[in-house]
C-alpha cells in the first residue's frame, strides 16, 4: 500500500489550506468555550488518598489503606490537562456516494474541524483511516501542524479496497490506545458486526459516532428504469424508480436501517450525530455538541 505522504500533490495542498480557511470560523466558534465542556474528564490521573468526608462517594474509597489505618481513606483525582483524540475515518466505497457533496468529503471536512480544534487546544490528535481493513493510522501527537498533515492525509488517501469493515477498525483502536481517549468514529456504518466491537471500545473510551447520509439512500429520485450499482461490491440491479412498492420498500428498509444503527449507538451508551450530505452540518454539529455539554454539566 502506498502511504498518502507519497500522493500528496500541489492539489491536495491546496485543498488542505482550502479547509483551514473554511473551518476556521466555525472552530474558533465552535469550541472556543465548549470544547473542554463537551471533551472533559476523559482522562484522569490518581493525586492523593486522603481521609473520608461526609459527602465523598463511597465508591472511590481505598479499602486497603482503610484497612491498614482502621478508618476510611478515599483516592483523589484530578483531571489530565491534557486529551487524547482519535479520528476513526471510513473510506470506503460507499462514503463516494451523496450530492451536491459526497458523505466522505463531508467527514473529511468535519474530521478537520475536530483535528484543529484539538491542535488549538494543545491536545493530542490522532487519526485511523478504514475500509476493508485499517489502512492508515497517524498516530496521536500534538500541534496545528500535526493536524494539517492529518487532513493532508485524509485527502490524499485511496483506499485499497471499497468494501467496509468497521468492526476491525474498532479493534484496532482498543488495541492502539492505552489509556482513555475520546474516539470519533465518521461512518455510515453501513456493515455488519461493529455493534459488539462497539460496544467493547465505550468501556475503554468516550466514543462519538459522527454518521454522514445521502437523502436518496432512502428516497429514490424519480428517473424511471435506472441502473443502480453498489459502490462496494459492485453488484448491479435495474430498478423502477418511479415505482411506487418499490420506492416504498426502499424507504422501510432504509428506515429499519437508521433505526437499528440509533439502537445500538444507545446500547453502547455513544453519542450520536447526525449530518446529511444536503444540508450544512455547522448548525448540527454546534447544537450536538451543545447538548452535549449541557448533559455532562447536570
Amino acid at each position: 500500500m502506498t502511504p498518502p505522504s507519497a500522493l500528496v500533490g500541489a492539489d491536495v495542498l491546496r485543498q488542505v489550506k482550502q479547509i483551514e480557511l473554511r473551518t476556521r470560523r466555525l472552530v474558533n466558534t465552535l469550541f472556543s468555550g465548549e470544547y473542554r465542556s463537551v471533551f472533559r474528564g476523559q482522562g484522569m490521573e490518581f493525586a492523593e488518598v486522603r481521609a473520608y468526608e461526609p459527602g465523598d462517594d463511597y465508591r472511590s474509597i481505598d479499602w486497603n489503606v482503610s484497612a491498614r489505618m482502621g478508618s476510611p481513606y478515599v483516592k483523589t483525582f484530578v483531571e489530565e490537562r491534557e486529551l487524547t483524540v482519535l479520528l476513526i475515518v471510513d473510506r470506503s466505497g460507499s462514503e463516494d456516494f451523496g450530492e451536491p457533496t459526497t458523505k466522505g468529503d463531508r467527514g473529511v471536512e468535519v474530521a478537520a474541524v475536530l483535528a484543529l480544534a484539538a491542535a488549538r487546544q494543545n491536545d493530542r490528535i490522532g487519526a485511523l483511516l478504514f475500509s476493508q481493513g485499517v489502512d492508515h493510522v497517524v498516530r496521536p501527537r500534538k500541534g496545528r501542524l500535526h493536524a494539517l498533515r492529518i487532513i493532508r492525509d485524509l485527502l490524499a488517501f485511496r483506499a485499497p479496497d471499497r468494501r467496509t469493515n468497521i468492526a476491525s477498525a474498532l479493534v484496532y483502536a482498543t488495541r492502539l490506545l492505552h489509556h482513555r481517549s475520546i474516539i470519533v468514529v465518521l461512518s455510515d456504518f453501513r456493515a455488519p458486526g461493529w455493534e459488539e466491537p462497539l460496544a467493547r471500545l465505550t468501556g475503554k473510551h468516550e466514543v462519538v459516532a459522527i454518521t454522514v447520509d445521502d437523502p436518496r439512500e432512502s428516497h429514490l429520485p424519480m428517473a424511471g428504469w435506472v441502473d443502480l450499482e453498489d459502490a462496494e461490491t459492485g453488484a448491479t440491479a435495474l430498478v423502477e424508480t418511479s415505482h411506487a412498492p418499490t420506492r416504498l420498500a426502499l424507504a422501510i428498509a432504509a428506515e429499519e436501517i437508521r433505526l437499528n444503527r440509533a439502537r445500538a449507538f444507545k446500547r453502547a451508551r455513544v453519542d450520536h450525530i447526525a449530518l446529511g450530505t444536503d444540508r450544512p452540518y455547522a448548525e448540527a454539529l454546534h447544537k450536538a455538541f451543545a447538548e452535549r455539554a449541557r448533559r455532562l454539566r447536570r
